[in-house]
């Protein structure tokens, strides 16, 4: 009785395992891309619809006393209407905060944007390191090329070891050559 073992082609071996926290585009772009995002149980036009509720009954049960012979009721419901109006500004402005990673032919690129400022790293997937900072609970570091940035915020700390592990499978097994580079043979023969 015989084996004979074989490994897929690449298009086949990506099929093999699924990205647990990644999606592999399937229309022959061949990129393969991790979106992480906060955990939020509000989008910013709900927070709003909210606050303007709040601040509408805040208003009219301070008007409501105001009118019975109670004035200060009316500072302090506005105080309480820019305290909390305060709160939901900060939580608004980093709700829609995320970590992308994207894998393409000859190309890994990080973007990060944490309120709203984008941070954006390039690299070549050949030279990337992918490691934790400090330890295995830690962010992944990805680093190559003279530059570094830390991604997983937004995973769980015991899942971070799986997004490293998924990142590095990826990488084994979408490694592609570069862009096309100019033919420098073929521009020094046609110098001579």
């Amino acid at each position: 009785m015989s084996a004979t073992i074989s490994h897929p082609p690449i298009a086949v071996a990506a099929n093999i395992r699924s990205l647990r926290f990644g999606a592999a585009s399937g229309a022959g772009e061949h990129t393969v891309q991790w979106l992480l995002r906060r955990n939020c149980s509000t989008t910013p036009r709900q927070m709003m619809g909210f606050y303007a509720s709040l601040s509408l009954v805040s208003l009219v049960i301070g008007t409501f006393f105001w009118a019975q012979g109670a004035p200060l009721v009316m500072p302090f419901a506005s105080l309480e209407i820019i305290a909390v109006g305060g709160a939901l500004l900060i939580y608004a402005r980093h709700a829609t905060d995320s970590e992308r990673i994207r894998l393409q032919p000859g190309r890994l690129t990080v973007e990060r944007v944490s309120g709203g400022q984008v941070e954006r790293a390039e690299f070549a997937p050949a030279w990337v390191r992918i490691e934790p900072q400090h330890g295995d609970r830690s962010l992944i570091e990805l680093s190559g090329q003279g530059q570094s940035i830390a991604v997983g915020r937004f995973v769980r700390p015991e899942q971070r070891v799986q997004l490293a592990e998924e990142l590095r499978w990826a990488l084994r097994r979408w490694q592609w050559t570069p862009a096309a580079q100019p033919d420098t043979e073929s521009a020094d023969k046609s110098e001579n």
